[in-house]
């Protein structure tokens, strides 16, 4: 099967968080199948600089820093369809909430950009499973938030130690009428009925081996619905 890789860029606070990215990649290469790693020609909202968080006087494109994961094999997201992918997952990293969407700014009330609302409702439409790492169920609510379909996702849990306010994005995506779950960094949730899987991942604070199986766990639970 080949399963859609939608990153939002390059580097945790403005783009597609690369630990979260390149084990999703290790997780399907693992389950023996073809990851497709999908771009959007545009720019980012802002350039971090990772070493002290601040921002930087520059402009990158998302999908040239999201080339930097993909090391060079990308599909612009307007050049594919459902049709192309059996599944669909979105690595975490801030990108999520500041390319993808405005939630980082303006929580529930910001935007989402139309291709990537209009790839996750066909996805779901369709019957294809979408898994959403981290902080990327926010993408997922501004997709639906408008439509009959409501969804049932978690972004981490209030029971454990995490360096976001749970409690908040909780509070957002039920906003956005979402149907919530605590889950701590070795949990996934499936929503069967939309066939949506979430998992924590970093949103809580984890190791890098308890983050692997939290991704592989979800990628395979999404397969299991495909």
């Amino acid at each position: 099967m080949k399963i859609g890789v939608l990153l939002s860029g390059c580097g945790v606070y403005d783009g597609a968080e690369i630990h979260e990215s390149v084990l999703t990649l290790l997780a399907i290469t693992e389950a023996g199948h073809e990851p497709v790693c999908i771009g959007i020609n545009k720019d980012q909202h802002h350039v971090i600089n990772h070493t002290n968080g601040e921002e930087m006087k520059e402009t990158r494109n998302m999908m040239v820093e999201a080339s930097r994961i993909a090391r060079g094999e990308i599909t612009e997201i307007n050049d594919l369809s459902p049709a192309d992918i059996d599944m669909l997952i979105i690595p975490g990293g801030f990108g999520s909430a500041k390319n993808f969407t405005s939630w980082a700014f303006e929580g529930p009330d910001g935007m989402i950009l139309p291709e990537v609302k209009l790839l996750l409702v066909n996805m779901v439409n369709v019957g294809k499973p979408v898994v959403a790492l981290c902080v990327s169920p926010v993408v997922v609510a501004k997709a639906f938030e408008d439509s009959d379909i409501k969804t049932f996702m978690t972004i981490g849990s209030d029971k454990a130690e995490s360096e976001y306010d749970i409690n908040g994005f909780v509070d957002g995506l039920s906003k956005a009428g979402v149907a919530t779950t605590m889950k701590l960094a070795n949990e996934i949730n499936v929503d069967r009925v939309n066939k949506i899987v979430t998992a924590p991942c970093y949103m809580m604070k984890t190791d890098l081996i308890t983050l692997r199986n939290n991704i592989a766990n979800a990628i395979n639970a999404g397969l299991e619905l495909v």
